[in-house]
């Protein structure tokens, strides 16, 4: 499979709570991360998820959020990745952050140069990334 989503995790289906609307389906990666999203009842039924089921959770670097300094314990966001930040690339105006996990996954961010300086994100600096569970998008082979 080809997207243009800069961050794939390839993974497992461990819980599925049913709505009569939406559905929330947590993927445990192939790196250990557990990864929450909020789909369609609909789209669970066409994908044929169900616990156990292979899937890739594909998130866009630019509904990744960066935060440094603060209790990620204390924000609605359903998935928070913890780490360093491993990279940083600056372009004209923005710039693309990745994190690393402690256990290994890497999930890449869009920021304004601007947020980026800021945060005060460069190598080594500790940072969360934030992706909300309705962000997240689910496909299967």
């Amino acid at each position: 499979m080809k997207t243009s989503a800069r961050n794939q995790f390839n993974g497992k289906v461990i819980a599925l709570q049913r709505g009569a609307v939406n559905d929330e389906v947590t993927l445990r990666t192939d790196a250990g991360q557990e990864i929450v999203a909020v789909i369609t009842h609909e789209s669970t039924v066409n994908l044929g998820l169900k616990e156990g089921s292979d899937a890739v959770a594909l998130i866009k670097a630019s509904s990744v959020i960066v935060m440094v300094d603060a209790d990620a314990s204390k924000v609605s966001t359903r998935n928070v990745i913890t780490g360093k930040v491993s990279r940083v690339e600056t372009g004209a105006v923005n710039s693309e952050v990745e994190i690393t996990a402690d256990n290994g996954a890497i999930i890449a961010a869009i920021v304004t140069n601007e947020s980026a300086k800021r945060l005060g994100l460069t190598a080594g600096r500790a940072a969360a990334a934030l992706v909300k569970a309705s962000s997240v998008i689910l496909a299967v082979a």
